[in-house]
């Protein structure tokens, strides 16, 4: 079946014992075993069966078969949040000792998490500039590589054929980022990549009520992860929050198309407007990771960033003049959201960190959501008035 045939027949069909067409619900902490000696087969893991919704759910459960399904994967593990996926994948598949890799930047909570919070454990986490850095100069120690296809915030393309590369020098497990792109776009594990990840709370869900995190796999490192992120580390998504996350995902497609279309109009206004000083975004044929992209994805994602010139004041300025554009953190949802990267999502990064990993002052980043493209354009040209 095509992608988009999938997401609405991909989920089991109609529950077995009512009928229901949409996944039901499931909301109880606990599940009944019958006999004692129900129980210990369970827990032994010698007999299927719910016992503990922190460890399997059936709602949960429905959405992680349909994930799987849809990513080209074993197993699929649905999450608390974003977060809880990239820790939980880390905390499972290394050790004391074991040196990580990732390509600067990254989401702003995962590069806090690696260098702030992996580091304690006694993990060393090494930076790279590029893919090209990484291919060049990878530690022959590393054990897993991090890495986004379209950088956030700054929408550099990153080409997974070198993290590939890279990897089989070391024998390094890799790990994609995969939130800006969905399995619409792009599936990561057909390619040869290891294990792909998402925060759920964008465009997965769309919807921007839910927070969630996705990790999918093959079944030999998707068991640690699930028994770390689920029974050591305690953060399952809940079955209210599942079932938000397959009902978005029924018109996953039909979003992506629209993000997808205003995007490029969005980028291309924006690329003649003198008071831009820079237009971020791999669509465009003069954009230094356009040819890779249009080779490995042949589409170029729904986020579009900006340079201005004046720093902060300036950034605030035209942020605070936007009127359909809604000043938040997140993407992917319905409505269109623009933020100042380097007060907010990156943060936590010090100074001279964010300036390296292309995260300056004058950056702005904008989600296209599924407005009219017209509408945007024109509140964008009135507020770069300003």
């Amino acid at each position: 079946m095509k992608f988009k045939t999938q997401l609405l027949h991909s989920n089991g069909g109609a529950d077995a014992q009512t009928g229901a067409l949409t996944t039901p619900i499931y909301q109880s902490s606990t599940f009944t075993y019958g006999t004692a000696a129900e129980g210990k087969a369970r827990f032994a893991g010698e007999q299927p069966g719910f016992i503990y919704s922190r460890m399997g759910n059936p709602t949960v459960q429905a959405l992680e078969q349909q994930l799987a399904k849809l990513e080209g994967a074993e197993e699929a593990l649905v999450l608390a949040s974003g977060m809880a996926a990239v820790s939980s994948i880390f905390y499972a598949l290394v050790s004391q000792g074991d040196e990580i890799a990732f390509i600067d930047p990254v989401y702003g909570g995962t590069a806090a998490f690696l260098i702030n919070t992996l580091t304690r454990a006694g993990i060393k986490v090494s930076r790279y500039q590029s893919d090209d850095d990484l291919l060049e100069n990878i530690s022959l120690a590393t054990k897993i590589i991090l890495f986004e296809p379209i950088t956030n915030p700054n929408l550099r393309v990153n080409d997974y054929r070198k993290i590939k590369a890279a990897a089989a020098k070391t024998g390094a497990i890799t790990v994609c980022d995969n939130t800006f792109l969905t399995p619409y776009l792009f599936k990561p594990l057909e390619y040869g990549i290891d294990i792909v990840m998402h925060s759920g709370t964008k465009y997965l869900s769309g919807h921007g009520d839910i927070i969630a995190g996705v990790v999918a796999g093959r079944s030999e490192l998707m068991q640690p992860i699930r028994t770390i992120a689920l029974k050591h580390i305690g953060a399952p998504i809940g079955p209210q929050e599942a079932y938000l996350l397959q009902r978005g995902m029924r018109t996953l497609a039909l979003r992506m198309d629209a993000h997808l279309a205003g995007a490029i109009e969005v980028a291309e206004f924006l690329a003649t407007h003198p008071k831009v000083n820079n237009v971020i975004f791999p669509g465009l044929a003069s954009d230094a990771g356009h040819k890779v992209l249009a080779e490995t994805v042949g589409v170029f994602g729904g986020m579009v960033s900006i340079e201005l010139t004046g720093g902060f004041a300036r950034a605030a300025r035209f942020l605070d003049q936007l009127q359909l554009f809604t000043q938040a953190v997140s993407l992917g949802d319905l409505e269109s959201l623009a933020c100042h990267p380097a007060s907010t999502t990156h943060a936590a990064m010090d100074h001279a960190s964010r300036l390296a990993a292309g995260v300056s002052d004058d950056l702005i980043r904008f989600s296209i959501g599924v407005e009219d493209p017209a509408d945007l354009i024109a509140d964008l040209k009135q507020a770069l008035e300003f």
